[in-house]
């Protein structure tokens, strides 16, 4: 008995200081980009840095207002390409997928969580970009544009990215719908309602709280992401012009410029990553408050 009673403390112990030591890595994480990037947009002003619209660190000027917009723009047309995708590939994978071929769609939609980020890119550089350059130059011919551009744009960023986030969606999805009772879709069929009536009237309101963390998480994979969209989305650094149009993200503008830069400079990458974090903190703050009124109602 002493022996048992000495296990469980001392495995307490070791799950105590895991949970410690997670907490830990956070914290220094928001230390080191508070420590850094703060004095840096006191330096260069809380509004210009901001709102500035011009990005030359050669001449000092230092505004991340186009890649904050470009972010949101990438991010939201993923969120239009991959989520409603995502959904219906869970349903039809969880309520009408034969059995022969549950398992190699299973096999598929996992496999493409593991491609690496460049596979993506290079994906997006090959297929994607020459498709949205000829599209748009046949919408140019039929007057409905005015400029093609070059294929690396928005729409492109945001195809690929619409991609890349649909494993976690579907896979999320998926797990919260059979999750949901058995009875909430017979209780809906016994009182007369069609089988996609119950499925998307009930059940999948139901699900609701495991289809936003599902969407939460495909969002944050999409702010995140960075290689990709250095291969596919132009690295312009300007306010976007259109979907056709290049664009450069927070992100890439990190990683393209972190390499060379120093002092002020630098500095002002990192007060770049500080507003990343805000940005996925206010979505989970957000998620957060969404669930809780769930969980009143």
């Amino acid at each position: 008995m002493k022996s048992k009673a000495w296990t469980e403390k001392f495995m307490q112990g070791v799950f105590f200081i895991a949970a410690c030591a997670s907490v830990l890595a956070v914290a220094l994480i928001c230390v080191f980009l508070f420590a850094n990037g703060i004095p840096a947009m006191k330096e260069i002003g809380f509004g210009k840095f901001l709102t500035g619209e011009i990005w030359k660190p050669n001449n000092d000027i230092y505004g991340i207002l186009p890649m904050i917009v470009g972010s949101l723009y990438v991010t939201a047309g993923a969120i239009v390409f991959g989520v409603p995708i995502g959904i219906l590939t869970a349903a039809f994978m969880a309520f009408y997928c034969p059995k022969q071929i549950y398992k190699p769609l299973k096999t598929a939609t996992e496999l493409l969580a593991g491609i690496p980020s460049v596979v993506y890119g290079f994906f997006g550089l090959v297929v994607l970009v020459p498709l949205i350059r000829n599209i748009g130059r046949s919408l140019k011919e039929m007057g409905i544009l005015r400029s093609a551009g070059n294929g690396s744009s928005i729409l492109t960023a945001s195809l690929l990215l619409g991609m890349m986030i649909l494993p976690t969606i579907i896979g999320l999805t998926e797990s919260s719908l059979r999750a949901v009772p058995s009875q909430y879709y017979e209780g809906a069929v016994a009182l007369g309602a069609t089988h996609e009536r119950a499925i998307f009237k009930v059940v999948l309101p139901a699900a609701k709280s495991g289809v936003v963390a599902a969407i939460v998480l495909g969002v944050g994979r999409a702010i995140g992401e960075t290689m990709a969209v250095i291969m596919v989305a132009g690295n312009q650094a300007r306010m976007p012009a259109g979907i056709f149009k290049g664009v450069r993200t927070l992100t890439a503008n990190i990683v393209i410029e972190m390499g060379y830069a120093a002092g002020l400079h630098r500095e002002a990458l990192i007060a770049t990553g500080v507003v990343l974090f805000v940005f996925i903190l206010i979505i989970n703050f957000c998620v957060a408050l969404l669930n809780r009124r769930n969980d009143h109602e």
